[in-house]
């Protein structure tokens, strides 16, 4: 049998995480550093590997309920490797450091089990109940592979140069940037999501560092029934666009 798919093979690397295509990663496990995947994200594995679900403590299951932010992760062990992807969306190695990285939940593909998790609120500027935001925020020192759609822009933030992002394309950011939420649209249309100008809330970022963005939108068209109520008018809760549509799917 011939085909141009046989060119399509495991690219060695010595690396921990190597990408093998832009839409899959490829984590080496030697049997003592076990690494946290998104569940059903593992496409293929070599070697004595074991997958189970990852313990939740009461805080964090309380916290995923309250704020819709949160992983679910499976954790990967033994020695071999393990092939990892979700919906054939691009993937990203970011090394976190001192500085930390807050991020979306719902762009992590994996990270090493050794960093640290939690959920953080960035309000309104309008002290609107409902309208402000949840991020993961990421600590520690170790590895994390985030997910796209599309090929992201990063954008450096510099104490003379601020960055406005929408909040629903804003993928992460640095940790120690400040950041304010805000409505595009003039104060008295912040009740509705986008407004007159189809553009919705943003993320202002001030400091030094990096925020990366992506170009695609969480939110799905818009003549696409998302939800009832003022919290789905937001993309929150179980009807909202994040409900609807947690793997980012529209594009």
């Amino acid at each position: 049998m011939q085909s141009s798919l046989f060119g399509l093979t495991e690219q060695q690397s010595h690396e921990r995480y190597a990408i093998q295509n832009p839409q899959l990663l490829r984590v080496a496990l030697t049997g003592h550093d076990d690494v946290l995947a998104r569940k059903g994200a593992m496409v293929a594995y070599q070697g004595l590997m074991e997958f189970d679900g990852e313990y939740q403590s009461n805080a964090q299951r309380s916290a995923r309920a309250y704020t819709g932010e949160g992983l679910d992760l499976m954790r990967c062990s033994g020695q071999g490797t393990v092939y990892l992807a979700n919906l054939a969306q691009y993937i990203h190695v970011v090394d976190v450091d001192r500085d930390g990285l807050t991020v979306d939940s719902s762009y992590v593909l994996a990270l090493d089990s050794s960093l640290h998790t939690e959920v953080i609120a960035v309000d309104s500027q309008y002290g609107i109940s409902g309208t402000g935001k949840y991020q993961l925020n990421i600590s520690g020192t170790g590895k994390v592979a985030l997910m796209t759609s599309g090929q992201p822009l990063m954008m450096q933030v510099t104490p003379d140069k601020y960055v406005s992002a929408d909040a629903d394309a804003i993928v992460a950011w640095s940790s120690s940037l400040r950041v304010q939420m805000q409505a595009q649209t003039h104060s008295s249309g912040v009740f509705r999501r986008r407004g007159n100008t189809g553009e919705g809330w943003e993320l202002s970022f001030l400091g030094q560092g990096f925020a990366l963005v992506q170009p695609s939108e969480l939110m799905p068209p818009q003549n696409a029934q998302i939800g009832q109520g003022l919290a789905a008018q937001y993309g929150m809760g179980q009807h909202g666009a994040h409900g609807q549509n947690q793997n980012n799917s529209w594009n």
